[in-house]
């Protein structure tokens, strides 16, 4: 069968990509949401998701209540939530060992929550990146062991076998990592991607699993006539460990997001309200807040300072305590943009002297700060459009961080190549990664993993897609039309925001913003000019060819969006392509 024609004819675009638009089965379900009452670009969306009318109502309101699984559809979940409440009503000594990512820090903060209000306190360890790495590990847990009678152990835990052992108290994993054949000896390990389970729940971040824990847990002690914290004021955690861990936004996720961000909204939680302060975030947050400005300052203690810092600001009640955690982390997020940018150039030049165009894009550095190792990884991957592994260099190992594009495993990749001995170590899940390798063995691992990545198709698919809701007017980009797709949402991984084409849009004036950024003015020539901004672009080659272009047409490609600027709202169009018209 052959291919369909591009979108608008755009086979190549300035960033060289092809367009790609509704197909016929869209435009039906399009036109019948239209028939239905809804406005024809967000029906566009929506049909291009493929909801059907009679399902629109719940996907645009996503509720717990109707989404929400039954926690014991997952293995161990009456144990671990058995042994939580049997902790509280003995008094046991109770500990909390964390991640020192979002989802880490957001999970711990929950368990921490949680048993502050039954009247419990805990402790709080989170290992060090440089000193400890990912993961309990004997000496902390032979000393949580000594000191504690339970030690929870979230966003990591499920291949510890022998940390886990060396304990020498009970202890309970609720993780969502991809697990081996085998678990650690544990009372229970809560992990929807356990090798036994049905994957349904798969894309659940941590801290959607410990939440389900205490669902379960609040609904045992209801049957026994005893009250549990409440959980829904505790929806901001779990919001911003899904999108700050680039869970899909598919199924009970959004309704995690769209509800967390509703108690995100009401500032009642210090630790984020001081670090939206910090950021000068003079709105409510919404998601692209939670992944771009809340998440990575979360994350700086863990990268480049005190790993616990996270998790201490996001479960603190004491505002004071939690404006100067927020301080500190805001200090340390600027110390870690400039690691980034010095670890970036160096990791983009190794990987376009390599050769982009292979299953993997990699690079390696002697003191390269594992800190941010998985940023930068994140960074190759966007502008190669290829599964990318970033790895520091220190004495004889390498520690790194990888992170996958749609359809890729390669959590599962890491762990095969770990278990074949190429690898120290490694494991993740499907977009993200960490891996140990020792210098002797890095060309020979990198290669293993190209090569298990390209069988799942990596790096063979046609040149890169632009996909496309439709086409839409200038004039149409307006408040209420970025209102009615903002119903559509969250927008994140596996949820990308709505595009649209601008067919031979007039572009009135175009020039630079800051380092790296477009501001441009268009129209159709008939409407007023409405406002546009490409950022990154002068990166690529949209910034040198759209500012040398006032007075022509081109068709543009973009999200419509509010900018709120000093109080105000006003609708823009996000930049992403171009084409000649």
């Amino acid at each position: 069968m052959s291919e369909p024609p591009a979108f608008l004819n755009v086979a190549s675009s300035l960033t060289g990509r092809r367009w790609t638009g509704p197909g016929v089965d869209d435009a039906r379900r399009t036109e019948a949401l239209v028939q239905a009452g809804h406005v024809p670009a967000l029906a566009a969306v929506l049909a291009r998701r493929g909801v059907a009318p009679e399902a629109a109502a719940g996907f645009l309101g996503p509720t717990l209540r109707d989404l929400l699984p039954d926690p014991m559809s997952l293995r161990d979940m009456g144990a671990a939530a058995d042994r939580l409440i049997r902790a509280v009503r003995t008094r046991e000594r109770i500990a909390v060992f964390a991640d020192y990512d979002v989802d880490g820090g957001a999970s711990a903060a929950l368990l921490l929550g949680w048993l502050r209000g039954m009247g419990r306190p805990a402790t709080l360890y989170v290992p060090d990146r440089i000193e400890e790495g990912y993961g309990p590990n004997v000496p902390a847990m032979e000393a949580l062991g000594v000191a504690h009678d339970l030690i929870l152990c979230v966003d990591c835990g499920t291949l510890s076998h022998e940390p886990l052992a060396a304990a020498g108290c009970d202890v309970v994993v609720l993780d969502h990592h991809l697990a081996a054949e085998t678990l650690p000896r544990a009372v229970a390990v809560v992990n929807p991607n356990r090798q036994d389970e049905s994957g349904d729940l798969g894309h659940l971040c941590a801290a959607g699993v410990v939440f389900l824990a205490l669902v379960e847990a609040n609904r045992r002690l209801r049957a026994d006539g005893v009250q549990g914290p409440d959980l829904m004021a505790m929806l901001d955690l779990v919001a911003l460990a899904t999108v700050a861990d680039v869970a899909p936004l598919i199924g009970v996720n959004r309704a995690f997001v769209r509800q967390g961000l509703a108690v995100l909204a009401r500032r009642a939680r210090p630790g984020l309200v001081a670090l939206a302060d910090v950021a000068r975030l003079d709105r409510a947050p919404a998601a692209y807040h939670l992944g771009f400005v809340l998440g990575p300052r979360v994350n700086a203690g863990g990268r480049v300072g005190a790993a616990d810092l996270g998790a201490r600001l996001l479960s603190t009640d004491d505002p004071r305590e939690a404006e100067a955690l927020a301080r500190r982390l805001e200090v340390l997020n600027e110390e870690r943009r400039q690691i980034e940018a010095a670890v970036l150039e160096e990791a983009t030049a190794q990987a376009e002297a390599r050769g982009p165009d292979g299953p993997l894009v990699w690079a390696a550095g002697e003191g390269w700060h594992p800190g941010v190792v998985g940023i930068v990884a994140a960074r190759l991957k966007e502008a190669f459009g290829r599964p990318a592994v970033v790895i520091g260099l220190s004495g004889a190992e390498g520690k790194g961080s990888g992170r996958s594009v749609e359809g890729v495993d390669l959590g599962h990749a890491v762990q095969k190549a770990a278990a074949e001995g190429l690898l120290l170590k490694g494991g993740g899940h499907r977009m993200a990664a960490g891996l140990t390798v020792r210098r002797d063995r890095l060309e020979d691992a990198m290669a293993r993993l190209a090569e298990l990545l390209a069988r799942q198709g990596a790096g063979a698919a046609p040149p890169r897609e632009l996909r496309l809701d439709g086409l839409l007017m200038p004039s149409a980009c307006q408040p209420d039309l970025c209102e009615a797709l903002e119903a559509a949402g969250p927008y994140g991984a596996a949820a990308p925001a709505p595009r649209f084409a601008l067919a031979g849009a007039l572009i009135h004036s175009a020039r630079r913003v800051g380092d790296s950024h477009l501001k441009l003015t268009l129209s159709d020539g008939a409407c007023p000019p409405v406002e546009a901004i490409a950022f990154r672009a002068y990166e690529g080659p949209l910034g040198a060819v759209l500012e040398a272009r006032p007075g022509t047409r081109l068709h543009l490609a973009g999200r419509p969006e509010l900018n709120h600027w000093q109080g105000r709202a006003r609708a823009q169009l996000r930049l992403d392509d171009a084409a000649e018209a």
